[in-house]
């Protein structure tokens, strides 16, 4: 029975990474400072016990594999993976993000079979992190203009991981992971204010009041700066084509925002009481 250390375990890719590989009868393994093994991507020490008997490992790392300083520490963990004896390696990637190639180039120089998932943003954004407030407040503000965007569905990302990190053919794989269709963040807004019932507006800012903004919400100075730069980078309409990677690797077609949303709804996670928006 092989064991499997999921990196980000608790997160929107991870924890859905774990549950499947779970439910396919796998050792699964935590690594978060949390974890019974706790693991921390800035103390090297903690990453010996987490990867002690580990095959495989998916690597999702945080804040961002494309930020100053993650192709160092992302290569050096890869390395250790290996000489532990992992032989299989899954690192969540960005798509259309330059300055992630070097990260991923560290993984693929590791040693180990390794399968890179070049991710578009994820649907999930709006339920299970920073968009999550936006959508209860009923304003959607952001520096994407009228960019389109082919919204993944993390419940895809995760399938597609555990595919590479158990199934053989994925190895030496970079795949381009996109939904169904290229939506506007606008259109987006009309989608989950269907879903919701609630009303909702998008509003497009400049970069620059996104990062007063960001600093208002109390998101830490160090990360302010690159997030910024990744908005700027990401949402510029370079990523505005479709790929059919997930059908692929699955044999089925990316779920569909509006299939997201309306999922979403159900669990009520945005159920607060609805706000009108002029």
């Amino acid at each position: 029975m092989t064991t499997t250390l999921v990196l980000g375990g608790t997160g929107k890719t991870g924890s859905r990474v774990a549950a499947r590989l779970r439910d396919l009868g796998a050792n699964v393994r935590i690594g978060s400072r949390a974890a019974e093994v706790p693991f921390d991507w800035d103390d090297d020490g903690s990453w010996a016990p987490a990867l002690d008997g580990v095959d495989a490992v998916y690597i999702s790392y945080y804040p961002d594999v494309s930020f100053p300083g993650a192709a160092e520490r992302v290569g050096a963990f890869a390395r250790a993976a290996v000489t532990s004896g992992a032989r299989r390696l899954v690192l969540l990637s960005g798509r259309g993000e330059p300055d992630a190639v070097p990260t991923e180039d560290a993984v693929r120089g590791a040693g180990a079979e390794w399968t890179v998932l070049r991710c578009a943003w994820f649907a999930q954004n709006f339920s299970e992190h920073f968009l999550l407030q936006p959508v209860l407040d009923g304003v959607i503000a952001l520096p994407a203009g009228d960019v389109a965007e082919p919204f993944l569905d993390a419940e895809d990302v995760a399938d597609v991981a555990v595919a590479a990190l158990t199934r053989d053919g994925h190895a030496g794989r970079t795949y381009e992971l996109t939904g169904p269709r290229l939506v506007t963040f606008a259109d987006a807004t009309g989608e989950l204010a269907r879903a919701t019932g609630r009303g909702m507006r998008y509003l497009p800012i400049t970069v620059e009041q996104y990062a007063d903004a960001a600093e208002r919400a109390g998101v830490p100075a160090e990360e302010v700066e690159p997030l910024c730069e990744l908005f700027d980078r990401v949402l510029d309409g370079h990523n505005a084509h479709l790929t059919d990677d997930v059908e692929r690797v699955l044999g089925r077609r990316p779920r569909d925002f509006a299939d997201y949303a309306r999922d979403a709804a159900a669990t009520g996670v945005w159920s607060a009481d609805p706000v009108s928006v002029d």
